[in-house]
């Protein structure tokens, strides 16, 4: 009878055990619908945050996070001990990302409505600022930046993931042959704005196929 029970309490044990490693698995990607190609295929979101030295604990400010394409990744990646504060200007987009990271069972990413040249961050808490495919569409990102700062712990970082020129070019029919073509680079654009708002760019990655890595420290 004993050995009956231990067998029957051995057996439930695994089916437990079993039952959390297929939904660990089930998690492992986080991604809806599109989104899947682009963070498989072009911004696998481990190889960036082991890039950049996202690490558990940490307090992150995402500008421009939208439906949380990749705020849910950073997320799971900081942990219950850090904290995600998920910035974006459309109130919709954030309603959709708290029913996201809900249904994920996050408890720590705070959605924030800031302004276009304020992300309104919580001041001097962040251990890393980032954005992805933001920076580019920001008409006017010098004050954004230098708002930002504000918002940084000393010696924080600010990282910027943006798509190379071509692809830059073909989004907005951009003439590179051009001799009349004045446009910056994204790369020179954004050492440009860094050198307006008080940050140094001192990385550049490309190791993705379709987007650099920007990585920029305060003066």
């Amino acid at each position: 009878m004993i050995m009956k029970k231990y067998a029957i309490a051995l057996v439930l044990i695994l089916l437990a055990f079993s039952g959390r490693v297929a939904l660990l698995n089930a998690q492992s990607d986080l991604s809806e619908g599109w989104e899947k190609k682009a963070m498989e295929e072009l911004q696998p979101p481990k190889k960036i945050m082991d890039a950049i030295g996202i690490k558990p604990g940490m307090i992150i400010g995402e500008i421009g996070a939208g439906r949380g394409r990749f705020t849910v990744y950073l997320a799971r990646e900081v942990g219950p001990t850090g904290k995600i504060f998920a910035n974006d200007i459309d109130q919709t987009s954030l309603d959709y990302l708290k029913d996201r990271c809900k249904k994920l069972r996050f408890s720590n990413v705070e959605t924030i409505v800031g302004e276009p040249d304020d992300p309104k961050f919580p001041g001097q808490v962040l251990d890393l600022a980032f954005m992805v495919w933001t920076f580019h569409m920001i008409e006017k990102p010098d004050g954004l930046l230098s708002k930002l700062k504000t918002y940084l712990k000393p010696g924080a970082m600010l990282v910027i993931v943006d798509p190379i020129d071509s692809e830059i070019d073909h989004e907005f029919k951009i003439d590179r042959q051009d001799p009349n073509n004045k446009i910056p680079t994204i790369t020179e654009r954004i050492e440009k704005c860094a050198k307006a708002s008080g940050f140094e760019l001192v990385k550049t990655e490309t190791f993705l196929p379709k987007d650099y890595i920007f990585i920029l420290k305060q003066k």
